[in-house]
């Protein structure tokens, strides 16, 4: 069986001088704008890089309690920041950055962080991605 989300968007005018917005199939987004300046020029709002890294620190963070628990852990606190890299140059997203912390009880920090690179190598969004991921990983007491 698969699984389909959807999501939108919608989008008038030129580039620069247009606008849109997103939303998801579950409403959890709902008509959010987006536009140049939010996407190129660090204006407030969300832009589609965002919104790739929310859904990257997510499934990274899922599937690094997947492979925790295989391995015989649960994580009191999994917390991953993801930034994404986007080239204005060649309009590519060439780089996901992932930072992860958390706090696993009787995990020492080599499982923790060959866990964590099962996870980035292993989870859905990370598979998705055709760009260089690199993981930084520590284990809090």
């Amino acid at each position: 069986m698969t699984i389909k989300n959807t999501a939108t968007a919608q989008w008038k005018g030129g580039l620069k001088d247009g606008g849109g917005s997103l939303s998801t199939g579950s409403g959890t987004l709902k008509d959010v704008s987006y536009d140049f300046r939010k996407r190129f020029e660090g204006a407030d709002g969300t832009n589609p890089e965002e919104l790739i890294g929310a859904a990257h620190a997510g499934c990274f963070s899922m599937a690094f309690s997947l492979v925790l628990g295989e391995a015989g852990y649960t994580a009191d606190s999994i917390d991953t920041e993801a930034t994404v890299t986007l080239d204005p140059d060649s309009l590519s997203v060439t780089a996901v950055h992932l930072v992860t912390r958390g706090k696993v009880p009787g995990a020492d920090q080599a499982a923790f962080e060959e866990a964590a690179n099962g996870a980035k190598d292993n989870c859905p969004i990370s598979k998705l991605l055709n760009a260089e991921i690199t993981l930084d990983a520590t284990l809090e007491g």
